[in-house]
Order: structure tokens, then sequence, then C-alpha cells
């Protein structure tokens, strides 16, 4: 059976950037264990019966046709933004120069 200790969680917080206090801790480390239990067993399940699927229920090419419909333009894409460069959308820097 899984267990997650609360030093476990208090590390997962800090990769999350969690801030939560000593009581949460306990509380999430409880929470935690019970879905890792929960996962576990279905990992249990006998699978030597059960064929492989990608759905639940059988589908037979459920896709649409390809169409081509009217889109916009470049321009008229653009038209809206703020700030617009090169025929694309501009946006702010958000890592620094060293990256």
């Amino acid at each position: 059976m899984p267990s997650i200790s609360r030093d476990e969680v208090a590390h997962l917080a800090r990769l999350a950037r969690l801030a939560v206090t000593d009581d949460e801790l306990d509380l999430f480390a409880g929470q935690l264990d019970t879905i890792l239990n929960a996962v576990a067993q279905v990992g249990e399940v006998s699978q030597q019966d059960v064929p492989p699927t990608s759905h639940a229920v059988p589908l037979t090419n459920v896709f649409r046709e390809d169409v081509v419909r009217p889109c916009l333009t470049q321009q008229q894409a653009l038209s809206g933004a703020p700030s617009a460069e090169e025929g694309r959308f501009r946006v702010p820097r958000i890592l620094g120069e060293e990256q």
C-alpha cells in the first residue's frame, strides 16, 4: 500500500510553489495517500480477459469531413490586436535576456 509522508507533501508543495500550513500538510498527506491507494487498486485489476480499448463505447470514424470554409485574413486577425509586428501578434517578453 502506498504511503506518502508529510515531508513528501511539503516537497511537492514547494515544487508547485504552494504555501501550505502545517495543518494542511497533514490534511493533504491523508488525501494524497487515499488517492495513491485508489490508483494502486486500479493497477491490481485482472487484465487477462479484457481486450485493449481506446474508448468505452465502440465508435467508428466519428471525424467530420474536412471542408474549406472562409476564414479571417491575416490583417483581419491582427486588426484587434493591441500590438502587431511582422504580421504576428506582439506580446511582452516574459523571459530574461540570458535565456
